[in-house]
This record gives structure tokens, sequence and C-alpha cells, in this order.
């Protein structure tokens, strides 16, 4: 089957969603693949029973971020497009702070939309709406994290999970894996073993997120352990708030 477009469901915060959205975007340059960027917010699917729910609170990072993402998808979708790469560069390959609000703001400013565009998406509860119609469809197909890939069909797929995202042809096989694993409805999980190698291949890439995060990494309910390599100045444990949860 021909898929010539894709809908890529992200979380700002998600480090391997960013990874794989780099690998898709040179897709798209080699193959004119049509990208449709939505929304997963893993602070709702990992969030503990009696916690608030992201859009409860006056900022939630991941959240908060997307619905500034909902209200350039309105103005114009290659604005979502900018946003998240240079949101994403922010946080998982400089270690900066895109979640705080006049971090964020700088770079709506930057992509020349004016920082009072944050002020106008957190004022307009529809933006809630937005992002929330974007998570239940990945939740309605039983997904559960970022990437989530839909194609024009309604097929879903979870991944790829990256931390070198693959340049040129390489980035092409990996498309026609992703593909063809599509038309095959009746495989439903591959995975790669990881060794004590690739786990600290992982955690070298990882250094600018645990840098930039403010938040406790969780993984289907379970709090994963992941810190720099080096101390934070004026981090404390105490200052990690709990409450919000990325991966």
């Amino acid at each position: 089957m021909t898929r010539d477009a894709v809908s890529f469901h992200f979380d700002p915060m998600c480090p391997f969603a960013y990874q794989a959205s780099r690998w898709i975007r040179e897709v798209r340059a080699r193959t004119g693949l049509q990208v449709d960027w939505r929304f997963f917010s893993l602070e709702e699917i990992n969030r503990a029973e009696g916690k608030k729910h992201p859009w409860e609170r006056p900022w939630s990072y991941g959240w908060s971020l997307m619905r500034i993402g909902a209200a350039l998808r309105r103005r114009d979708p290659a604005l979502l497009d900018q946003w998240y790469a240079v949101t994403g560069r922010l946080l998982h390959e400089e270690g900066g702070k895109p979640h705080d609000p006049e971090v964020a703001r700088g770079l709506l400013a930057g992509l020349g939309v004016g920082g009072d565009l944050l002020d106008a998406a957190m004022g307009d509860p529809s933006t809630h709406d937005e992002v929330r119609a974007d998570h239940q469809r990945v939740v309605d197909a039983g997904g559960f994290g970022v990437p989530t890939l839909f194609f024009p069909d309604g097929t879903s797929l979870f991944g790829p999970v990256l931390v070198d995202p693959p340049a040129g042809q390489a980035a092409l096989a990996l498309w026609n894996v992703m593909t063809g694993l599509a038309d095959l409805p009746g495989v439903f999980e591959i995975q790669r073993p990881k060794s004590a190698a690739d786990s600290a291949r992982i955690l070298t890439v990882l250094q600018p997120y645990l840098r930039g995060r403010d938040w406790v990494s969780i993984d289907r309910g379970r709090v994963i352990q992941l810190e720099p390599t080096e101390a934070e100045p004026g981090r404390t444990e105490s200052q990690t708030e709990p409450d919000r949860t990325g991966t």
C-alpha cells in the first residue's frame, strides 16, 4: 500500500519522540511525505491516581506547551512544524527549558508570531479541547506513548524509538520497515534487547534532556531513575515536582 502521509503524535517533553521527529523530517525531505503533527500527553497517561489532570493546573509543562502548539496549528500548520523543531532542539539537544513560560514566550517571539500568543493560548479553553482530542485518538487506538504514527487508512504504530536518527538511505530504509510493518496487521510487537553498551549510549544522548527537565520520568506507571552525569547547579531532589510526569 502506498503511504504518502502520516500523523505523528508527540509530546514535546519526550526525548524519543523528538529523535523520531528528526528522522521523519529526513524522510519528508527525501520523499515529499506529508506529516501532520499531533499531540499526546505523557503527563495525562502517566498521571497518578488522585493527582490533578494537566488541564487542571495553571501551567503544566508538556500540556501547556501543546496548547501553544494548538494555537500555532490553527494559524498555520507550518508554524507548529517550526515550533516543535526549535522547542525540541532547545530541550533535547541544548538542555534548555522551553517549558518555562518566559522561555516559551521567547521562542514564540523568535518565530515571529509574538510572545503574546502564549497568553492567547492559555486564555482559550478550546486549546485544551484540541490537545485532548489528539490525545484521545491515541488512547482509543490502544496507544500509550509517543511517537505514535497514524496512517490515512487508520493503521497506527508505536515508534520508532530512536536515539540516533538515521539519515539518507538509512532513513528511507527505516521508513520502509515501518510501512511494511503497518501492512502486516498480525504483527504486534518487535523489540531489540539492549546491551549494557546500548543503555550507556542512550543515557549519553539523554544528557541534555536530563539537564533541562523539571519533572520525574515515568514509563507505564513506573518511575525511571535517570540522572545527569554531572550535578545540576541549584537543583535538589526537593525541587523536583513529582506531580508533573513526562517520559
